[in-house]
């Protein structure tokens, strides 16, 4: 597991364009890199729509978002378009990079055991360090519980 003060683990993965986006290009400035398990479901558009909508305020506190999902970059592109997102969808279909963030786990639903996303979010600070991780909320409010969490910490 990955532990707060810690280098975040780098990747470059292709974008909705499937254009390569690296992590640590984004030095300087706070990431919200956040997982969730699959792009156009139900959970994952409440909670992509609410960061869209928090954009602003985002910004205003120097935080990039990446949305990261083993989703196609077709699939990103879908999602992006439909829910006119304003901020980078990431695919991992390798799910390589969940696995080094430690979110790509055994999960249950209805009964049937499979591997996938547990929605996560690491907040990465300007010198790609861990500074907080984000698992315990609900889709409607993760962008809250972050910006609480941001301007807690002003």
């Amino acid at each position: 597991m990955l532990e707060i003060g810690s280098l975040a683990p780098n990747f470059t993965l292709p974008d909705e364009n499937n254009s390569p986006v690296t992590l640590s290009d984004y030095l300087g400035k706070k990431i919200l890199v956040y997982f969730y398990p699959r792009a156009s479901t139900p959970g994952c558009t409440t909670q992509a729509c609410a960061l869209r909508d928090s954009k602003d305020e985002l910004t205003a506190l120097n935080v990039v978002v990446l949305g990261i999902s083993p989703d196609t970059p077709k699939k990103l592109t879908n999602f992006i378009n439909k829910q006119d997102l304003n901020f980078t969808l990431l695919g991992d279909e390798d799910h390589r990079t969940c696995e080094s963030y430690g979110v790509w786990q055994l999960k249950k639903f209805m009964g049937k055991e499979n591997m996938g996303v547990v929605r996560t979010s690491f907040l990465i600070d300007e010198n790609g360090k861990l500074e907080h991780i984000f698992n315990k909320f609900k889709t409607k409010d993760h962008h809250e519980v972050v910006l609480n969490y941001l301007k807690s910490e002003g």
